[in-house]
């Protein structure tokens, strides 16, 4: 298996989501003799930020683009590569404000691509090239956003991710969201990392097929 990990919290070590985020992949690793990673950090390695000309260029035929338009979509053709080239794709990510990080509405506005990672039809529909790809997403909030809660409402961060990831062919995306953490008491926040541990525990047996001794 062939994974491409990517993380965009601004932390380092203090990082839950990018803890998490490694918490995963080495259970992962326990189960899959084979896997390979490709981690990507949007912190250190942004994706391309949206210009006039990707803009252009992005919606130019292949076979019209000028040697400015290739240069303007370079970055953005080697994001779309390495998520195409991945079996499973793991997001780790902070909610800001309600939604995603700023570094990953970058990321998504570079791969969603015409063309390469989906593909609009003569009858009108839109086909996209995930559908075969184990997908998650491992979000932290620093609220409690769960059903029932009084935040529950202003979770605006799974639905942008699962439209723009849906529209790209992803089937049956995985959600972990550790929460509440950030504005939590030390017994809260242990407690929503401990549940959070044991979905990616479980999603790891799924992603395997197999029984998965938890990463220590």
């Amino acid at each position: 298996m062939k994974l491409l990990h990517v993380d965009t919290s601004p932390k380092s070590e203090r990082s839950n989501s990018r803890a998490l985020g490694r918490y995963f992949v080495e259970t992962l690793a326990l189960g899959t003799a084979s896997l390979t990673i490709d981690h990507l950090d949007l912190v250190t390695d942004p994706a391309p930020a949206m210009t006039e000309a990707f803009t252009i260029a992005s919606y130019t035929p292949a076979a019209e683009r000028t040697v400015e338009m290739k240069r303007a979509l370079v970055a953005s053709d080697a994001l779309c590569v390495r998520m195409l080239d991945a079996d499973a794709l793991v997001f780790a990510m902070p909610m800001y404000n309600w939604s995603m990080p700023a570094a990953f509405k970058a990321f998504i506005d570079a791969v969603v691509r015409a063309g390469i990672t989906y593909v609009a039809t003569a009858d009108g529909r839109y086909v996209g090239a995930l559908g075969t790809k184990k997908i998650l997403f491992l979000t932290t909030r620093g609220g409690d956003l769960r059903p029932g809660s009084p935040l529950a409402g202003m979770d605006a961060l799974t639905p942008a991710l699962r439209a723009a990831f849906e529209f790209m062919g992803a089937v049956d995306p995985r959600f972990v969201d550790a929460q509440p953490v950030q504005f939590a008491q030390p017994d809260d926040r242990a407690a929503a990392l401990d549940r959070a541990r044991i979905e990616l525990d479980q999603i790891a047996e799924e992603w395997t097929g197999q029984p998965i001794l938890a990463a220590a």
